[in-house]
C-alpha cells in the first residue's frame, strides 16, 4: 500500500500537469505550429542545464584582471553556453550507453519531476550564492591593481545578462540543428537517402555551409571592413600634432620619407619626444637633437621600398654617428611606447636614432589573430636591413645597435634572430615587453627553464644571457653574472597577452599551479574551456588598468633599458632623474613648435 506521502507527490505532481498543459508544445503545435517550434528552442536539457550552471559558477572565479558586471555577464554566457553543450553531450553518452539498458530506466514522473524543478531552482540559487562572492573577489583584485572596485548590488545584473547570451547560443545551435534535420528529411524523401546516411549527410553540409560562411563570407567581409576603417584613422592625425621642422625627423621638409605618407602613429612618433635644449636642461649638460626615422605604409609600395627609405633616411640623419640606434619593431598599428622612447633618449642625452616602420593598419589584438605572419616578417625585413647598413660602418666608430619590441612588435623582433646565439652576434641587447604567448623564442626559453624556476618569472641558463622580469626589483634580483649583449624580457603576472594560449581549453599551466606573482589573486583557479574564455576577455581590457598591472609597463621600461643599454657611469640616482621626467612628460604633447 502506498504511504500518504507517496499520494502526496501524486497529487502534486498531477496538478503542475494542469497547470503547464495548456502551455505544452505538444497542445501548441495544434493550432500554433510555429509557436511550438520556438517553444522548443527554448527547452532545456536538464543535464545541460546544471553543466551550464557549474561553468557558469567557474566563470565568476578571479581571472587576471578585474571586469565590470557587462563583460562578466558576457563572458558567463557564453561559458554557461559551453557548459550546457558538455552537458547535454555526456547526458546523452549516458543515455545511450548505460542508462537505456538498464530495466528500471526511466523512472517514473513522480521522481522526474520534482528533479526538473530543483535543477533550475538551485542552479538560480547557486549562481547568486557565487556572484555575491564573484563581487568580493572583483574588489579584491581591484584593490590589488588600484582600481576601482565594483559593487555586489550591481554585479548581480550578470546573472540576467548571461542568462540571455546562453539562451541565444543555445538557440542558435538548435536552429543550426533542426536544418539538419530538414535537410536529411528531404534527402531521405527526395533523394531516397537511407535515413542512417542522411543525418551524417546534413550535418556534413550544414557545417561546411556555416565554415565557409563564417570564414570566407564574414571574417573576410569583417577584416576588410575593419581593414578600411582603421586605414581611414590612418589618415587621420592626432589634434595638435604638426609636422617636425628639425632635419632630424622623419617627415620634415628634408625628410625622404613625406609627413603625409608616416600614417597616424608615425605622425604621432616623430612629433613628439623631447628635444636638445629639454634634454639638457634634464640632464644639465649639453645634448644632441634625438633622431626620430620612421616609414608608413604610405611611404612606399611595399616592404622593400619603404625601407630603402629607411635606410636613406638614416644615412641623411647622421643615425650611424650616433652611440646608439635602436630598432623599433612596431605593433599592429605602427605604434611605439612614448615611454620607451624617451627613457632611451633621455639615458643618451639625445645621442640616438630610433627608428620604426609600420606594416599594417590594423590594433594589435586584430593583427595578433590575422597578420602575425606579416608582423614576423616585416620585423624580420626591418631588423637585418638595418643591420646590414650598420655592419658597413667601422667596427670602431658605428653604434650600439639594440632591438626594442612591445606585445606584437616582440613577436616581430623575434623573427629576426635563429636564437640567442644569434641575437650576442647581430646586436648589443634586447629589449622585450609584454610578449604574447604563442611567440616561438620566448616559450622556447621557458619551457627549457632552469629546475625549480617558476614559469611566471623563470630562469634560463642561469641567466647568464636572458632574464625574465615581473617588475623593477626583480630586473637585478638573480644573483650571478649577467654577459652583454643582455636579453630581457619584461612579463607581468597579471598580463594576459603573455599568459593566454589555447592550451588553456584542457590544460592547467604551471603559472596557475605555482605561488601567485604579485598582482594575481591566490584563489585564482583553472577550469577546462572556462580559464581559457576568462583570460580571453582579459585581453581586451589589458591595457585597461593602471600602470605596473596588466599590459601596461609604464616606466618599468626605463629600467630595462638600464639593465640592457645603460651608458658607461650610470648610476641608481640617474635613474631616479630620469623617472621623474618620464612621470612629469607622461600624456604630454609634443614640444615641436
Amino acid at each position: 500500500m502506498r504511504s500518504g506521502e507517496d499520494r502526496a507527490l501524486d497529487r502534486w505532481v498531477n496538478r503542475v500537469r494542469e497547470w503547464t498543459a495548456p502551455w505544452a508544445p505538444e497542445r501548441l503545435a495544434d493550432k500554433h505550429p510555429f509557436v511550438a517550434w520556438a517553444w522548443g528552442l527554448l527547452s532545456l536539457d536538464f543535464t545541460g542545464v546544471a553543466f551550464g550552471a557549474l561553468f557558469f559558477c567557474w566563470s565568476l572565479t578571479p581571472s587576471l584582471l578585474p571586469r565590470d558586471w557587462l563583460y562578466q555577464g558576457l563572458i558567463g554566457g557564453i561559458t554557461a553556453a559551453i557548459g550546457y553543450a558538455v552537458g547535454c553531450v555526456l547526458g546523452w553518452g549516458a543515455h545511450r550507453y548505460w542508462l537505456s539498458k538498464l530495466s528500471w530506466w526511466p523512472p517514473p514522473a513522480r521522481v522526474t519531476t520534482p528533479i526538473k524543478v530543483a535543477v533550475p531552482v538551485l542552479s538560480v540559487i547557486a549562481a547568486l550564492v557565487m556572484l555575491v562572492y564573484s563581487a568580493s573577489w572583483q574588489r579584491e583584485l581591484a584593490a590589488l591593481m588600484g582600481a576601482e572596485g565594483t559593487t555586489t548590488t550591481g554585479y548581480l545584473r550578470t546573472l540576467g545578462l548571461s542568462v540571455l547570451v546562453a539562451a541565444l547560443l543555445i538557440s542558435l545551435w538548435r536552429v543550426l540543428r533542426d536544418l539538419v534535420r530538414l535537410i536529411a528529411r528531404y534527402l531521405n524523401t527526395w533523394l531516397r537517402v537511407p535515413r542512417s546516411a542522411a543525418a551524417p549527410i546534413g550535418f556534413a553540409l550544414v557545417a561546411f555551409l556555416g565554415y565557409t560562411l563564417v570564414t570566407d563570407v564574414l571574417v573576410n567581409a569583417a577584416y576588410s571592413f575593419v581593414n578600411s576603417a582603421f586605414s581611414l584613422q590612418n589618415d587621420e592625425t592626432r589634434e595638435g600634432v604638426v609636422r617636425p621642422i628639425r632635419p632630424e625627423r622623419s617627415g620634415s621638409v628634408e625628410s625622404y620619407a613625406p609627413w603625409d605618407t608616416l600614417g597616424y602613429e608615425g605622425r604621432e612618433f616623430v612629433y613628439r619626444g623631447l628635444h636638445a635644449d629639454q634634454l639638457a636642461a634634464y640632464n644639465g649638460a649639453p645634448a644632441q637633437e634625438p633622431i626620430r626615422v620612421y616609414a608608413g605604409l604610405g611611404t612606399a609600395d611595399d616592404t622593400n621600398a619603404r625601407l630603402d627609405v629607411v635606410i636613406r633616411e638614416l644615412e641623411r640623419t647622421g643615425a650611424f654617428q650616433r652611440e646608439a640606434l635602436v630598432v623599433i619593431p612596431t605593433t599592429g598599428t605602427g605604434w611605439v611606447n612614448p615611454t620607451a622612447a624617451d627613457a632611451v633618449e633621455l639615458m643618451y642625452n639625445g645621442d640616438t636614432a630610433l627608428v620604426a616602420s609600420q606594416y599594417s593598419y590594423l590594433p594589435s589584438w586584430i593583427s595578433f589573430l590575422a597578420d602575425r605572419e606579416k608582423a614576423a616578417e616585416a620585423g624580420r625585413a626591418l631588423v637585418h636591413r638595418v643591420h646590414d647598413r650598420w655592419l658597413q660602418e667601422p667596427a670602431a666608430t658605428r653604434p650600439k645597435l639594440f632591438v626594442y619590441g612591445e606585445s606584437l612588435g616582440t613577436q616581430a623582433g623575434e623573427a629576426a634572430f635563429d636564437g640567442l646565439a644569434d641575437i650576442r652576434e647581430m646586436v648589443d641587447g634586447v629589449l622585450w615587453v609584454g610578449p604574447p604567448n604563442t611567440n616561438p623564442l620566448w616559450r622556447t626559453l621557458v619551457a627549457r627553464r632552469d629546475p625549480g624556476s617558476p614559469e611566471v618569472q623563470p630562469v634560463y641558463s642561469d641567466g647568464l644571457v636572458v632574464r625574465f622580469a615581473e617588475d623593477a626589483a626583480a630586473i637585478g634580483a638573480e644573483p650571478g653574472p649577467w654577459l652583454y649583449p643582455r636579453v630581457l624580457y619584461l612579463q607581468h603576472p597579471s598580463d594576459p597577452v603573455v599568459w593566454w594560449s589555447p592550451e588553456l581549453i584542457f590544460n592547467r599551466p604551471d603559472w596557475l599551479s605555482e605561488p601567485p606573482g604579485y598582482d594575481r589573486l591566490p584563489s585564482m583557479r583553472w577550469f577546462p574551456f572556462v580559464t581559457f574564455w576568462q583570460v580571453a576577455a582579459d585581453l581586451a581590457n589589458a591595457a585597461g588598468v593602471p600602470d605596473g598591472h596588466g599590459h601596461n609597463y609604464g616606466t618599468t621600461v626605463l629600467d630595462g633599458w638600464v639593465a640592457v643599454a645603460a651608458p658607461d657611469g650610470w648610476t641608481q640616482a640617474d635613474t631616479e632623474r630620469v623617472r621623474a621626467v618620464l612621470d612629469a612628460n607622461a600624456g604630454r604633447q609634443g614640444p615641436e613648435k
